[in-house]
């Protein structure tokens, strides 16, 4: 099975339209929405939820207030001030460190399991799809983008499908490592702004490091053709084979408003650019099995 995951090193490069214009490419495939802080594959896509399922991680604090002596130890003791002054557990603010249980004589603080988003499997135009979405201010988003990672292979799996699609989060940190697992391809989609080649050789870098076959592909290449040639320098130095350049076009925000990706919207123009692109990628990538 060949998973391919679309990545940047910041947030706002075009990544998620690139995806919705690859989903279209191409035979069926399963794509999968690892940017669970901030997803929105599914407002091109406009999946069919199937099946809902609650994403449980970490520990969030409860006091019962029949319990509850109203001590004040578990207050004077939280350092995320979590607990409010008629000792409620304010659930934004509590990390799940457990020093209130520890402390409380009582045993009115405890420990519960925490629900932190849920994560769905859907049906699309273009197949199945496994997202999710993160709880407003929770962690562990990188233990979430696993699942829906591990989700979508064993979706590919059940249905015969030999290609999975990831929309990967940006950056760096856990979610993206997370993103990039058993990854057979990554696809870095950049702009020539400055802070973006920046993150774009950071980023290259993380996928040098787990050994994983890299692209680049540069969005908004108009914008700035000095910069452009800069990038393609530092491809070309890190043997980094680039996919192609796209221009900065309103089709592109035309095609979102609508619904529609690239390829749907404007077959004719700028969309003609993506099959080709996807064969290339299917090509570079390398079977890999979770």
């Amino acid at each position: 099975m060949k998973e391919i995951v679309v990545i940047s090193g910041k947030g706002g490069t075009g990544k998620t339209s690139v995806v919705s214009a690859l989903a279209g490419c191409g035979p069926q495939k399963v794509l999968a929405d690892c940017d669970v802080d901030a997803a929105d594959l599914h407002l091109i896509l406009q999946p069919t939820i199937q099946d809902t399922h609650e994403f449980w991680s970490g520990e969030l604090a409860y006091i019962d207030p029949a319990a509850c002596i109203q001590c004040g130890l578990c207050q004077e003791n939280c350092h995320f001030h979590a607990i409010s002054d008629d000792f409620v557990v304010l659930n934004e603010h509590c990390e799940g460190c457990g020093v209130c249980e520890h402390v409380c004589p009582e045993g009115a603080a405890v420990m519960r399991p925490r629900m932190c988003g849920e994560w769905y499997r859907s049906d699309t135009r273009h197949g199945g799809m496994i997202h999710a979405e993160l709880g407003i201010g929770e962690e562990n988003s990188g233990k979430l983008v696993s699942t829906v990672r591990k989700e979508a292979h064993d979706l590919a799996v059940a249905q015969g499908v030999d290609t999975v699609l990831v929309d990967g989060s940006p950056g760096i940190g856990c979610p993206v490592i997370a993103s990039l697992t058993n990854a057979g391809l990554a696809v870095i989609v950049a702009e020539p702004t400055i802070s973006a080649i920046h993150d774009m050789e950071r980023v290259h870098q993380l996928t040098k490091h787990f050994k994983i076959p890299t692209m680049v592909l540069i969005n908004k290449a108009d914008i700035n053709p000095d910069l452009v040639k800069e990038m393609k320098k530092y491809c070309q130095t890190n043997t980094i084979p680039l996919l192609g350049t796209l221009p900065y076009d309103s089709r592109f925000t035309q095609a979102q408003v609508r619904g529609e990706s690239i390829v749907e919207f404007d077959p004719e123009g700028i969309g003609k650019l993506f099959p080709p692109m996807w064969d290339i990628m299917l090509a570079h990538a390398k079977n890999t099995s979770a």
